[in-house]
């Protein structure tokens, strides 16, 4: 079937006409809804993720998140084993886990006062970001602020319960089979950087649900944003 030039000529006008329809509406919703819909997708992730972290177990008993020995000690375990050293490694394990669980509730004022500076600039790459863009942003915004916060919770944590002395203890007895990494170093150096690490993990998990199901959060706003991205 042969279209005439008049037909092809009304399609396209209409053609278009949709197409500057969606690009409106899309600009429309970036420019009266989006903030107010980021900053409450925001919120509620962070603030799920450090709910979650900071309870009893929250790094523990989550294999995407749970800190494990350090490479040069997963390395010698065999060897420590053999030399009855594997129920201290085990202990140390648990104990940095719960070292990072005390520290992540410190994160949640840094993570809010992160959403309430969020720009235009910032919604606009977040909203025009990939599956990560909420998480970049956090990380972008709070990892260097948040390691100085969680540091010294970490070390009164281990050096309360002796972590550290156990720590060096281990890292002693661990054979000479390579150098230890800088961030190794000490426990609360080590359990700081894998606490951040497993908070972002988290946010991404957090990121992740919004966007596959926005309407499940209960937010209109959210709902509305998230839901125009699809």
């Amino acid at each position: 079937m042969q279209i005439s030039r008049r037909s092809i000529a009304v399609l396209i006008p209409l053609s278009v006409l949709a197409a500057s329809a969606f690009a409106l509406s899309l600009d429309d919703l970036t420019n009266k809804d989006a903030s107010g819909g980021l900053k409450a997708a925001l919120e509620t992730g962070s603030s799920q993720a450090v709910s979650k972290l900071g309870a009893d177990g929250g790094f523990l008993n989550n294999d995407k998140v749970r800190i494990p020995l350090p490479k040069i000690l997963e390395q010698a375990r065999p060897i420590l084993k053999m030399t009855g050293k594997g129920q201290q490694l085990d202990d140390l394990v648990v104990q940095m886990n719960h070292a990072a669980e005390a520290a992540v509730p410190m994160a949640k004022p840094l993570l809010l006062e992160a959403v309430k500076s969020m720009t235009v600039t910032d919604a606009k790459n977040i909203l025009t970001g990939g599956e990560t863009s909420v998480t970049d942003f956090f990380r972008g915004k709070t990892q260097d602020k948040l390691a100085v916060q969680f540091l010294p919770v970490v070390k009164k944590v281990t050096d309360k319960s002796g972590l550290a002395t156990k720590y060096n203890a281990a890292m002693n007895l661990a054979p000479k089979i390579g150098v230890i990494a800088k961030d190794q170093a000490t426990v609360e150096g080590y359990v700081t950087q894998r606490a951040l690490d497993g908070l972002y993990t988290m946010i991404a998990e957090e990121e992740k649900a919004i966007r596959a199901d926005p309407l499940g959060t209960g937010s209109k706003l959210i709902g509305k944003v998230f839901g125009a991205l699809k």
